[in-house]
């Protein structure tokens, strides 16, 4: 007759790290949640890593959601502009998301610009707060490489003026001093940035299991 399996609740209690070690054992596979928040100016590569590194996960049999700001935007901030306030409600409101999915065991990619320090400093800080795994990549690339590779044109429509707030043009995008990693796109090819991306996702992983 086998022996009945061992649950949580038939543990003694210990540290949090036995805790989930013990969840482990019970569930089969114990999987944290983390957002790596990809920024950096228009078609400087966030989304390409970030797409790239949800395949590879995917594919290892993790939970991964990509919240990519155009396809969020309008679902998630429709009427919002991109005036200073309205981004950093914005991207405000794509960490909350990240934030609660994330404390659910998905790892969340966020290819998002989020130009300004101060709206991804509070996003930062709501993760630390919720004891949720975070980590900001900046992809550095450069403007000139950048404005190269861009397949929608809108460099191109922002320099002849038919349109407005672009960041890197006449809108300020202000570098990440805080970064855990910095790439660029231009130097690093896709395949070693989703390398140094996922070994960031571990690192963090593992800084919060311990």
């Amino acid at each position: 007759m086998n022996a009945p399996e061992a649950t949580v609740q038939d543990r003694p209690a210990g540290t949090r790290q036995d805790d989930r070690s013990a969840l482990q054992e019970a569930q089969g596979t114990f999987e944290t949640g983390a957002t790596l928040w990809f920024t950096g100016l228009p078609s400087a590569g966030k989304s390409t890593i970030a797409r790239a590194l949800a395949r590879r996960l995917a594919d290892e049999g993790r939970r991964v959601q990509v919240l990519d700001g155009d396809e969020v935007r309008p679902h998630l901030s429709a009427g919002l502009g991109y005036g200073r306030d309205d981004r950093d409600v914005n991207v405000r409101r794509i960490g909350w998301v990240a934030r609660l999915l994330a404390s659910h065991g998905v790892v969340v990619l966020v290819p998002v610009i989020a130009p300004y320090a101060d709206s991804r400093s509070a996003v930062r800080s709501d993760h630390v707060a919720a004891g949720v795994p975070f980590a900001e990549i900046y992809v550095s690339t450069a403007l000139e490489v950048a404005e190269a590779r861009d397949v929608k044109g809108l460099y191109a429509r922002a320099r002849r003026g038919e349109i407005t707030a672009m960041t890197g043009v006449d809108d300020p995008y202000e570098v990440p001093r805080t970064a855990e990693l910095v790439l660029d796109t231009a130097q690093v090819d896709v395949e070693m940035s989703v390398e140094m991306s996922q070994a960031l996702l571990v690192a963090i992983a593992d800084k919060e299991l311990a």
